[in-house]
């Protein structure tokens, strides 16, 4: 099965993590991938990556916070491929803390590229999806937009507004054939998340122990994990699933 084949996707933060591997998943099933990101590095690799592998990609940079870069993303993007099909709205930065201990520029930080960047880049496709009048949009939320977290307060106020985002948008443009629907992961094993174990903990390995303790399965997600949820929603095997939250959390909102 090539199951979103000739579909064109742009997918925002598509340079490494859960990004990357749908991007690569995307080609493998006949998608023609935007990558977008704000690396120029990491985006350039991997659709380097799909290119070589015989998958149509091109890689814009795009920071998705910055209106006019928005833009200019999404014109690259119809110059390249002719349209815009589905887009996964994926690019994301995370914070550590309480509520008190936040820094408001990092508060700010976290809800421009969550929040803002989902606003900006669905503002620019979705006038082009209503006129086709066809198209799905994919948000990035997390699992704890339904549940608590210790010492996530911003991150998980971003998530939520996301997840909140998605129903109403999907509400407005239902009559235009658009489906938006979000995702829902648990802790993903993903550069990000090494890197914040990393430098956030004196001992990386213990604080691993602890957040696989989370899970039922004892084990984190994997970006593929992910990305495979991300093919379904964007594929139309998911043709009446309109609004919804897929949890991919490997248990950790259904407890212990």
């Amino acid at each position: 099965m090539v199951r979103v084949a000739d579909k064109v996707a742009i997918i925002t933060g598509a340079g490494s993590g859960i990004g990357e591997a749908t991007a690569k998943l995307f080609a493998r099933e006949g998608a023609k991938v935007v990558v977008a990101d704000v690396h120029r590095e990491n985006g350039e690799r991997v659709a380097h990556d799909i290119v070589a592998g015989g998958g149509e990609a091109v890689f814009i940079p795009v920071d998705v916070t910055n209106w006019a870069q928005v833009e200019a993303m999404v014109e690259q993007a119809l110059a390249t491929f002719g349209r815009i099909d589905i887009l996964f709205n994926n690019a994301g930065i995370g914070c550590v803390g309480m509520l008190h201990e936040i820094d408001e520029a990092v508060w700010d930080q976290v809800m421009a590229v969550n929040v803002k960047g989902v606003y900006l880049v669905a503002k620019a496709v979705v006038p082009h999806m209503m006129a086709q009048r066809s198209g799905v949009i994919i948000n990035m939320s997390s699992c704890i937009a339904t549940t608590g977290l210790a010492l996530r307060a911003g991150y998980a106020a971003s998530k939520g507004a996301v997840y909140s985002l998605t129903k109403s948008m999907q509400v407005d443009y239902a009559p235009y054939g658009i489906r938006v629907n979000a995702l829902l992961p648990g802790t993903i094993y993903t550069p990000f998340v090494e890197n914040y174990l990393r430098h956030s903990y004196a001992d990386p390995e213990e604080a691993l122990a602890a957040i696989k303790k989370r899970q039922l399965t004892g084990e984190l997600g994997t970006p593929e994990d992910v990305a495979y949820a991300a093919l379904y929603l964007a594929s139309d095997e998911a043709k009446f699933v309109y609004g919804a939250g897929l949890v991919v959390d490997g248990g950790v909102t259904a407890g212990k």
